[in-house]
């Protein structure tokens, strides 16, 4: 409800610039009560103070993800539309409803996102180079999670959709897509009790990727579609399954610690690509 919801919004107003901020808040707070009043797992919740340091982590890491993904546009887009035309990629079908490119846009990005984060998960260059060992540190999960990333983490999370975007000339559709995505990665982080049938065959469901933010190895090696869980199906890294535990390690790092975490990471990492050595 909340994605058709949401979707539609923006639907009523596709080009209005602000809609994407408003749907984060919104989808927040209506989350955020949900979590307070009646949580999934009640030994999640985390003290007031808390989260609102996360909530000003995530208002930063949102100006930063803008930003950035305003830099990638101006960076990429001219060069990007002579490789379209030079190649012969000009081959969007604009003359279809606008859900229909939108969930295209969706599925696309989700498809290189899904073999990016598992190789985050395989290379230990990679996982340190982007930080994502950040993201999978704190030992309690709420929807303010889907945006408690590192810094360097959205140079990456930002272009399986712009590279979309941009290669295709896909237009209006990307910023739905976009909307879609949020709503979907603030929902799969969340700490509630959700339905995953039906949905769940298609769309990552918050029970699935809590999975993939086990502190066990194996089972956090699942499940890498942060919003559509069908590559994982297909490609046969789907679990379903209640997990004990999520984080890192035993303990969960300090701020300063996660932020260090691409240099060094802490002790008690059971996680990261080089622990099966361990």
């Amino acid at each position: 409800v909340l994605l058709i919801t949401a979707v539609g919004i923006w639907y009523a107003d596709p080009t209005f610039e602000l809609t994407y901020l408003y749907l984060i808040i919104g989808v927040q707070l209506v989350l955020g009560m949900i979590e307070h009043y009646s949580p999934a797992r009640p030994e999640w919740l985390i003290r007031t103070r808390q989260k609102s340091i996360n909530v000003i982590l995530v208002f930063f890491l949102t100006l930063i993800a803008l930003t950035l993904a305003n830099f990638y546009v101006e960076w990429l887009e001219a060069p990007l539309a002579v490789f379209r035309n030079t190649v012969g990629l000009d081959i969007w079908p604009h003359h279809w409803p606008i859900l229909a490119q939108l969930l295209m846009v969706f599925f696309a990005s989700e498809f290189i996102w899904y073999w990016m984060h598992r190789s985050q998960h395989r290379f230990t260059w990679f996982w340190r180079l982007s930080g994502h060992g950040v993201h999978h540190s704190f030992k309690k999960l709420n929807a303010l999670n889907f945006g408690l990333n590192h810094p360097i983490e959205y140079f990456f999370i930002l272009l399986p959709s712009i590279l979309v975007e941009l290669i295709f000339g896909v237009g209006v559709a990307a910023a739905g897509a976009s909307v879609l995505t949020v709503i979907q990665t603030s929902i799969v982080h969340s700490n509630i009790n959700l339905n995953s049938r039906g949905i769940g065959w298609l769309f990552t469901t918050n029970r699935y990727h809590i999975c993939h933010h086990s502190v066990d190895l194996d089972e956090s090696n699942t499940n890498y579609g942060c919003s559509a869980i069908i590559w994982d199906r297909i490609f046969g890294t789907f679990l379903d399954t209640r997990i004990s535990e999520a984080g890192t390690g035993p303990t969960e790092p300090s701020l300063w610690q996660k932020f260090l975490m691409p240099i060094k990471e802490p002790v008690d990492t059971a996680i990261a690509p080089y622990s099966r050595n361990i």
